[in-house]
């Protein structure tokens, strides 16, 4: 027998925490976030380094574990997110400050640096599960699936949301970024997160001295970095080609004053459409495409306007895609009109995913307290309720053609292009006005998107800008031709016209579907058994 003490047993010993974060100084820790910040935005244009992205994220992936690997220090965890979402954003969207000013660019920087702590948060939320916990090879997949569901989230909400600055928006160039055929931007984020969530669990295995675990890290990460050399993305044409003439007309001066001249900007393009008309010669153009706003007036309200569209259909001789605004009781619309020869107007699309205070003012009342920068949008855009999906008559090949106009801002919100080709869309376009953005990288990122766009869909694009960047992308996401930066220049491009889905196009709203779910899941596991381990410590 042996004797009572009425003593609890004590507790059976644990291991250490491999990384204890009392042990790392936090500036140290917070200054590591930081670096990752910057360096990912180095993976965006204009520097347009893709693996660096991939070396940012995991730098902060490294400081989540730092915060211990039980995963329990969620504020931490979501400061450390906050201070890599500043050091991303601010230089990431610094075109926001040359447009509106420094507050709404730090206000949106602010916010959107929220939802990458969030993303902090939920990570470590989700590590407490002791499943997760007992085995941290799976937790780069966890973080992939968190991250992917914010940037999901982040791009619905607030304000219809703001899915600039997606991680996988960086991977248009790089073999990462062909798995947007598969399963869109949502694929290629999880994966390019997934492959530095690797690379940290490798360099935290290392400075551990714990070696099993850093070269298979290693190995499948640089798997995963290769697997979309071998997506099958087709590029052929398969219903005929397209002879687009693009006009990029370019404005006086840059600056929110660069249409202060009324009828200039649209004298510019008539000037373009003439100049690609004759490169071109007789019958060298099915269709002409002007940028978003490229006609400053409404040509159907303004007779000048409307003798100036007149003339450059003339000297074109086929249908005018132009960007222009219609004002209605209420507000106004931001349209892509086709103008055809014969008929005048025959089609028009508004856009549908107008941009929260740069187009409208969302709570007026309080935003105009905060800012004077409110002024400058005075009668606010109304969304669009149709698909964008645009039948054009093409006299050499005998039938409509169906395009894909997507409005500048829209090219960064999946289900735009995706119900567009899902209408039957063979073509995308992007009319786009970069004008007030400066001489900053807006517009190259702007044409990053439209890379993994066309990728996606398995179609063509041309992003047409009124003052550049534009360019021409085939199927594949490879840029064919480009224009400068506030220039007067013409695209002519002979593009493939393709009908086939691709399966991002079809499984795309289930995948979004299943990474909000499974999000949910494991940072809902995570909470309710770290309640459960408190109430038996307790």
């Amino acid at each position: 027998m042996t004797a009572r003490t009425g003593r609890r047993p004590a507790p059976a010993p644990t291991a250490p925490e491999p990384t204890d974060a009392r042990r790392v100084p936090g500036f140290l820790v917070a200054s590591l976030a930081a670096l990752g910040g910057w360096v990912t935005n180095l993976g965006f244009p204009d520097t347009d380094v893709w693996w660096l992205a991939i070396l940012g994220v995991a730098l902060l992936a490294v400081t989540f574990h730092a915060t211990g690997t039980d995963g329990r220090n969620a504020w931490r965890s979501a400061g450390l997110g906050f201070v890599w979402g500043m050091a991303f954003f601010l230089p990431h969207i610094v075109w926001a400050d040359v447009s509106v000013g420094a507050l709404p660019w730090a206000a949106l920087s602010v916010a959107q640096a929220g939802m990458v702590a969030l993303a902090g948060a939920a990570f470590a939320w989700a590590r407490r599960a002791p499943w997760l916990a007992r085995r941290e090879w799976l937790q780069p997949a966890v973080l992939a699936v968190v991250w992917t569901a914010v940037e999901l989230l982040r791009s619905h909400y607030p304000f219809g949301g703001f899915p600039w600055g997606r991680i996988a928006f960086s991977q248009a160039g790089s073999p990462l970024g062909r798995l947007a055929w598969l399963g869109g931007a949502p694929l290629v984020s999880a994966a390019t997160v997934f492959v530095a969530g690797l690379l940290a669990f490798g360099v935290v295995r290392l400075v551990q001295l714990r070696l099993t675990g850093p070269a298979g890290a290693v190995i499948v990460a640089a798997a995963v970095a290769a697997s979309g050399m071998f997506v099958p993305v087709a590029t052929r044409a398969e219903t005929g080609t397209l002879r687009v003439g693009a006009v990029q007309g370019n404005v006086a001066e840059p600056g929110s004053g660069s249409f202060g001249h009324q009828l200039e900007v649209t004298g510019n393009h008539v000037d373009g459409t003439h100049a690609v008309a004759e490169r071109a010669g007789e019958g060298g153009l099915d269709l002409v495409v002007w940028p978003e706003n490229a006609s400053d007036v409404d040509p159907r309200a303004n007779t000048q306007g409307h003798a100036l569209i007149e003339q450059a259909v003339e000297a074109a001789g086929v249908p005018l895609l132009f960007g222009t605004q219609e004002y209605v009781e209420g507000g106004r619309y931001n349209q892509a009109v086709l103008w055809t020869p014969d008929a005048g107007i025959t089609q028009v699309y508004a856009k549908q995913v107008p941009a929260a205070f740069a187009e409208y003012i969302p709570w007026r009342g309080l935003f105009e307290k905060l800012s004077d920068k409110v002024a400058l949008v005075q009668t606010d855009m109304l969304p669009g309720t149709e698909v964008g999906a645009v039948p054009v008559p093409v006299e050499r090949l005998g039938r409509d053609v169906v395009v894909a106009p997507i409005i500048c801002f829209e090219v960064a919100y999946d289900r735009i292009a995706r119900s567009a080709v899902q209408a039957g869309a063979e073509l995308l376009l992007v009319p786009t006005n970069n004008s007030n953005f400066g001489y900053t990288a807006e517009s190259t990122q702007q044409l990053a998107m439209t890379r993994l766009r066309a990728i996606e869909t398995g179609r063509a694009a041309i992003q047409i800008s009124t003052v550049g960047v534009s360019g021409v992308v085939d199927p594949a996401g490879r840029v064919l031709e480009r224009t400068g930066l506030f220039t007067a220049e013409q695209l002519l491009a002979e593009v493939p016209l393709r009908t086939s889905s691709t399966p991002a196009v079809v499984l795309g709203g289930w995948i979004e579907l299943a990474v909000a779910l499974g999000a949910s899941l494991l940072v809902g596991v995570g909470i309710v058994s770290g309640a459960r381990s408190r109430s038996r410590r307790k």
